[in-house]
């Protein structure tokens, strides 16, 4: 069984800059190299993750495994929590 989260492979996606994010909805994300949350315009995206993608991510230990459907991230911060004032 592969470790890590499993993550749907259509939110993983590219930005035109070639930083791999997983994209949590309303303009922020995990930018997958650094780990930390970035916020982006969703007009940068450039395509949804590609194998070779992967590979580099793999290699560098951020990615567990892949399959067509599933990347299994290794770790993923929390999502940043807003408090009530």
């Amino acid at each position: 069984m592969p470790s890590g989260t499993p993550i749907n492979r259509q939110w993983i996606v590219v930005l035109d800059d070639g930083t791999p994010v997983v994209d949590w909805g309303n303009g922020s994300g995990v930018d997958l190299i650094s780990g930390n949350f970035v916020r982006f315009q969703e007009n940068r995206y450039s395509h949804v993750i590609q194998d070779s993608e992967l590979d580099v991510l793999k290699r560098a230990g951020q990615v567990s495994s892949y399959d067509s459907q599933v990347v299994f991230i290794v770790s993923l911060p929390e999502p940043p929590h807003h408090t009530m004032e």
